[in-house]
């Protein structure tokens, strides 16, 4: 058997030095926690990036994928395949919108989504000059498109020129937003729940004179609920807590739980008045095992009631922290919303709070320059956050 040391050797030899990984090898995973090579176990905050909503081995997951296996993997989208239809109908059911298109990640969600947007506005006045309107702070990828409606100039720099006609606005400052609009917009991006940036929750009152906005001028309000969506707020979508509707919605992370995959979601106005044969397209996107993972997952949201569930430890979990933060003169402060929370960190790099919270078997990640995030599965129970908070006041 090999070493972790030597997996790890062997890895940064053919593997393209594009990130600084932690020095563990996770292995596997039960419930909501991992063990590595070695044998040492972590308690998973982190949720592989918000993805894991529902752990390791869940109950049914596992069996759904393994069934699809035994049938058919791929197809391509020459044809039709019964999951890609059942899972579709089931992610139209639970956002109330109307078309959705598969794609293989978020970042691919966000390139299909301001392609979307362009066209409806090439559709009513056959012009290529449109603006978008983006958020400072933002992150939606790292392709050139979803670079280009990313407000943070450290992701850009080193690959401009990117995608033109973006403006940036302050998120949660809607007179900054009025600002940027001219008679050329056509659509507003922003994350209803700021992630990379440092966990900003958008203000109610913001979104809803966004959309007020979208709807006065024929803009298209484009919500991406890459992270922050499929539960993790205490709604099914973040937006939905709001009662703001986008036009166009990107997913990913959680709604496969794991299997690489990611949508856009249009709604009615939008999908009869965009895309179009030949204009979009994907070789894996929608194919069947992708698919029969999201039917799945929406299936078990549903079932096992995952939403009410976390707006039920919500609660404790934020207790649970802000007595924390009482107590240790480090954290600043706490927000969030539902288990989607961030610790601001003062007087010590919030990189070392991380490094030292994974040695005493706690995973955690950063988001900004000072925030430790927390984005664990959602069927965390109150004895799991009891042993997070342990876990991380040693750390800390």
């Amino acid at each position: 058997m090999k070493k972790m040391y030597d997996i790890m050797e062997e890895a940064e030899e053919v593997i393209l030095h594009t990130y600084n990984r932690f020095p563990v090898v996770l292995e596997r995973g039960d419930g909501v926690w991992l063990q590595d090579t070695e044998g040492k176990k972590y308690l998973d905050f982190g949720a592989g990036i918000a993805v894991f909503a529902l752990g390791y081995h869940y109950p049914g997951y596992d069996d759904a994928l393994k069934g699809q296996i035994d049938k058919l993997i791929h197809t391509s989208n020459l044809y039709y395949n019964e999951p890609m239809g059942e899972a579709a109908a089931k992610l139209v059911r639970a956002s109330g919108m109307s078309r959705v298109f598969f794609t293989n990640s978020g970042t691919e969600a966000i390139e299909g989504a301001i392609k979307a947007a362009r066209k409806y506005a090439w559709n009513k006045d056959g012009c290529t000059d449109h603006e978008i309107i983006a958020m400072n702070h933002s992150f939606h990828g790292r392709s050139v498109g979803a670079l280009s409606v990313t407000g943070n100039p450290h992701y850009q720099e080193a690959f401009k020129p990117l995608m033109g006609g973006v403006r940036f606005a302050d998120f949660n400052d809607l007179d900054s937003v009025k600002a940027q609009v001219t008679d050329k917009t056509c659509a507003i991006i922003m994350e209803t729940v700021q992630g990379e940036g440092g966990i900003y929750p958008a203000d109610r009152e913001f979104l809803q004179g966004v959309k007020d906005i979208c709807e006065e001028k024929d803009i298209l309000l484009i919500l991406d609920e890459i992270q922050c969506g499929m539960g993790r707020t205490g709604s099914m979508f973040a937006w939905q807590d709001y009662g703001v509707q986008p036009d166009i919605m990107t997913c990913a992370k959680a709604l496969g739980c794991g299997v690489p995959v990611g949508a856009f979601v249009l709604n009615e106005k939008t999908a009869a008045s965009s895309l179009v044969p030949g204009d979009h397209g994907t070789t894996y996107g929608g194919n069947p095992f992708a698919c029969a993972a999201v039917s799945k997952v929406l299936d078990i949201f549903e079932q096992d009631k995952i939403v009410e569930h976390v707006r039920e430890i919500t609660p404790y979990l934020e207790q649970k922290l802000d007595e924390l933060a009482e107590r240790k003169q480090c954290i600043a402060g706490r927000r969030g919303k539902g288990l989607m929370q961030g610790l601001v960190i003062q007087g010590q790099p919030v990189g070392e709070a991380v490094k030292k919270a994974l040695e005493n078997g706690l995973i955690v990640i950063s988001a900004g320059s000072d925030v430790l995030r927390l984005v664990p599965p959602l069927v965390i129970t109150k004895e799991d956050v009891d042993e997070m908070i342990v876990r991380l006041e040693k750390s800390l």
